[in-house]
Order: C-alpha cells, then structure tokens, then sequence
C-alpha cells in the first residue's frame, strides 16, 4: 500500500497529513480555512485519495503559511508513497468543465519541478482566502513531489468555479499519473532508469 503520514512544525504552521494514493477517496480535512478544507476534500475524492490534514496556522495573520505548507506536506506525501515509482504510469491529463469554466491540467512525475499556471481568477478573494494563494500551494505542492504540473483555464469566469475546476482536474490528473499500468508494473518509466 502507498501510504504516508508528514509531520511539519514550524513556528507558522502545525500540520499532520496522511495520504493513501490507493484510497476511494476519503478524507477528514481540518486546515482553519473553510475553503481550503473544501478543496482538499475535492481533491481527495477526485483523485480517489484517501487523506487526512490537520494544520494549526497562524490564520490571525492570513492564509499564507497554511496553505504554502499544506501544499510542501501534501508534495512531500506523494513523493515518498511513490517511492522508486516503478511501475507508475507518470504521465496523466485532464480537461474539466464545470459550468462556465473548463480547465486543462497536465502532468508528468519525472523528477524535476516545473509548475506552468495560468489561471487568471477575476477576484482577488472567495470568501476569506486570498485566490493568489493557489498558485502558492502548487508551487509548493510541485517543488516537494518533483513533478512537471500544467494548470491553463481554458474558459471561465467565476473565482469558485474556477479554482474548484483546477482542483478537481489536478486531482483526476495525478490519479492517472500515479496508477500503476499492468504492463509496465516492474519498471520505472523512464529510458535513464530512474525517475
């Protein structure tokens, strides 16, 4: 089973995080930030993850830290249930409309980070979170797993919608990225051997 628990403590942020790539998508989220909660929960059962956050930040600040954190934990969770990541079929791709908005995600678990983002998110907040913090948690969510990730909204111009819409379709992308295909199982997937 590919499964992990990350304890980060800083003196920002608190977390907990467990992750279990081979889940059916449950989750209990607790990040202090009702939105944030959502989207993880979204991710979770999207991608079919089962996960557990808990994180005490400091919110009387902002959500800053607490995202930013979150998205280090979280990438340091998939990096380490994957392992050697032999087998891992380290590509995947999806295009996610949601009313209004359709969004194009992309990934490739080689090793290296990159994150390309181009989400231009009419407000500047939903509800009490700050949108730029998006980019914010998968950047730092990227540089800790050491995967190529694409976020391009293609259309839309809802804030919620918007950002739902990335979530969701990163979280069906990295659910094909991290599969393991039948085929290929005892290998990794790279011609250099390594990933």
């Amino acid at each position: 089973m590919r499964s992990v628990t990350i304890n980060r403590k800083t003196k920002e942020t608190d977390i907990s995080l467990s992750l279990n790539l081979d889940g059916t998508g449950k989750s209990n989220i607790n990040t202090g930030c009702g939105f944030l909660n959502h989207m993880l929960t979204l991710f979770a059962s999207h991608g079919r993850f089962d996960l557990d956050v808990t994180c005490i930040g400091d919110i009387d600040v902002d959500f800053h830290h607490s995202a930013e954190d979150i998205g280090i934990c979280l990438g340091q969770a998939f990096e380490k249930a994957l392992g050697d990541k032999k087998g891992i079929t380290r590509y995947g791709s999806f295009i996610l409309p949601m009313d209004e908005t359709l969004i194009l995600t992309a990934a490739d678990i080689s090793g290296r980070c990159c994150l390309c983002y181009d989400l231009d998110i009419p407000t500047q907040k939903i509800g009490s979170f700050d949108t730029e913090l998006v980019e914010e948690f998968f950047y730092a969510f990227v540089r800790n797993c050491q995967m190529s990730l694409h976020i391009r909204k293609l259309d839309g111009k809802n804030s919620h919608h918007i950002v739902e819409g990335a979530f969701k379709s990163v979280a069906r992308t990295l659910k094909a990225a991290v599969a393991i295909n039948p085929e290929t199982k005892d290998e990794i997937p790279s011609t250099k051997g390594v990933l």
